[in-house]
């Protein structure tokens, strides 16, 4: 930049070594070169032609001739000039450090407020921190006391479970053998029951016989008893003169 700004001062010319020092100041303090070539163009004398010199040379001879009188004159412009341009350039050193004040400031202010934002942030990250670990630590602990419950449970069930399938194979083995004493009780009785069937039958069969036979016995007692009795009547009814036939 300082380089631009020495080629830029080369290259205007102002008069006095003095505009070489401020063009560098206005490259300092951040001013472009475009700014630069117009503050040289504002005070610096225009060009001459070189086209024209050959033809104004005798102008120039007759020009000299009043630089004497107006030298006085020339030397008190440019005076006049350097102490404005010193003025303006004092006034625009001051605006800039007062906005490179202003500037640092407002960057101080700013870096203080995002060093506390990061420093609020810090805490806040930390806070945050602190809390998931302890939360991931009491959820740790919480999941590790329930796989604990849950494994003693399973335990427990495991063994209820064992505890009711050995009974049920009990259970299982006291129905059928009470299912076989059953099935053998039914049999012994429907066994006894057709035995006691057929010695009824041969008892009612018995019976039968023998009613039959005294039956049988009493009808011939009751027939010779009968004949007998009617031979009595006979006789009887014979000796009162009577016929057993009439009657």
């Amino acid at each position: 930049q300082q380089r631009d700004a020495k080629q830029c001062a080369i290259a205007c010319k102002p008069p006095g070594s003095f505009f070489s020092h401020i063009l560098v100041d206005f490259f300092q303090v951040g001013f472009g070169i475009s700014m630069v070539e117009e503050f040289c163009s504002r005070i610096m004398p225009p060009k001459k032609n070189k086209g024209k010199s050959n033809i104004n040379k005798s102008k120039t001879k007759k020009i000299k001739t009043n630089e004497g009188g107006n030298e006085l004159e020339e030397k008190y412009r440019r005076s006049a000039l350097d102490v404005t341009v010193l003025r303006d350039h004092l006034a625009l050193r001051g605006d800039v450090a007062q906005q490179a004040q202003s500037v640092s400031h407002d960057l101080r202010s700013r870096m203080r407020d995002m060093e506390q934002e990061l420093h609020h942030e810090r805490l806040d990250r930390r806070d945050v921190s602190a809390d998931l670990t302890r939360q991931y630590k009491t959820m740790q602990t919480d999941m590790t006391v329930k796989v604990k419950k849950l494994g003693d449970e399973a335990i427990l069930l495991r063994e209820q479970l064992a505890q009711c399938q050995e009974e049920l194979r009990t259970e299982r083995r006291a129905h059928e053998q009470l299912q076989q004493e059953k099935d053998a009780t039914i049999a012994d009785l429907q066994n006894k029951l057709d035995n006691m069937e057929t010695d009824y039958e041969k008892i009612l069969h018995d019976t039968l016989d023998s009613l039959t036979s005294h039956l049988a016995d009493a009808r011939l007692r009751w027939e010779d008893e009968s004949t007998v009795v009617h031979q009595e009547y006979k006789e009887l009814l014979s000796d009162f003169g009577l016929n057993s036939l009439d009657i």
